[in-house]
């Protein structure tokens, strides 16, 4: 007798987390996650000369010109915060070869995140790129609010292949759209055509900025399994490759080689925090290692 398996739905995602991830991570943290939510403070509390590995954008430039040495302003930490999701849907997102699809790895972040953030009386929003447009679900609290993101991601549709994603307008949007001060994750595998560093630089002026980069084993390390059409997650385009070749299989992970090194060296010109996260990565462990990172920048 056949068993059908039915569908995931928000609720069942949610309760999956909260055992699974939520549980885990309140034990490893032990509850305190103010070294991954740092850096949202809006009200100004005094200066003071700045320190090797300070946050240039506390820089005061008009008390560092009239002082002749660098002076940062410091904040007190706002209890509340206002996080925004800024989601990548396009066509390379719905790639996945090991575990699951990179879709599938951004809902569950998404969905911890939120969940982590609402628990504790924060707002969360998103912005949705892909499909032929931009989707925004506005800042609210609440496990409803939760729910109601995780619904509307299960029931985005897959992008039609046709150009290469451009980021830009989509940033630039968020730039527009998202007035107060806020924590932003930025979702996305950062495949798309170039020019997004301009507008991610702003937007990290305004906000306190996070990168999470999705990515797949395969893209990084062709095996060798024959011959194989290949084809551009974005464009649909498609090509016979003999992955036999040994020196395409090499010219193929210098290739990704070089992708990772230009990202790399953009993150960090942008100067923002980023977590590379993989479809067959624990997410408890990727997580831990972003407050990690975080708690090294802030110190």
């Amino acid at each position: 007798m056949n068993t059908l398996t039915s569908a995931p739905t928000p609720e069942t995602i949610l309760q999956r987390l909260d055992w699974k991830v939520i549980r885990r991570l309140d034990g490893l943290l032990q509850g305190d996650y103010r070294s991954l939510f740092y850096g949202y403070g809006v009200d100004f509390a005094d200066l003071r000369e700045y320190q090797p590995n300070d946050d240039i954008r506390y820089i005061d430039w008009n008390v560092t010109a009239r002082m002749d040495t660098p002076y940062i302003r410091q904040y007190i930490e706002e209890r509340d915060i206002t996080a925004w999701f800024l989601l990548d849907l396009s066509p390379s997102v719905d790639f996945g070869t090991i575990e699951q699809l990179k879709r599938n790895v951004l809902i569950d972040f998404v969905a911890t995140f939120a969940r982590l953030l609402t628990r504790h009386g924060n707002r969360v929003g998103a912005m949705f790129y892909g499909n032929g447009g931009d989707r925004v679900i506005p800042a609210r609290g609440g496990r409803v609010q939760v729910l109601r993101i995780i619904n509307d991601l299960l029931k985005q549709p897959e992008s039609p292949k046709s150009d290469f994603t451009d980021l830009v307008p989509f940033l630039t949007s968020a730039l527009h759209t998202i007035k107060q001060r806020s924590l932003i994750f930025v979702l996305s595998d950062f495949i798309c055509t170039p020019g997004w560093e301009r507008p991610l630089t702003l937007l990290n002026q305004r906000h306190d900025v996070l990168a999470i980069r999705l990515w797949d084993e395969a893209e990084n390390q062709l095996p060798d399994i024959g011959l194989v059409i290949m084809e551009d997650a974005e464009t649909g385009e498609q090509l016979y490759v003999d992955t036999r070749d040994a020196g395409f299989r090499q010219r193929y992970q210098e290739a990704a080689v070089q992708r990772e090194v230009v990202l790399a060296e953009t993150f960090k010109h942008v100067g923002i925090d980023t977590l590379s996260l993989s479809t067959d990565e624990d997410l408890v462990r990727a997580i831990t290692r972003l407050a990690t990172l975080r708690q090294r920048r802030r110190k």
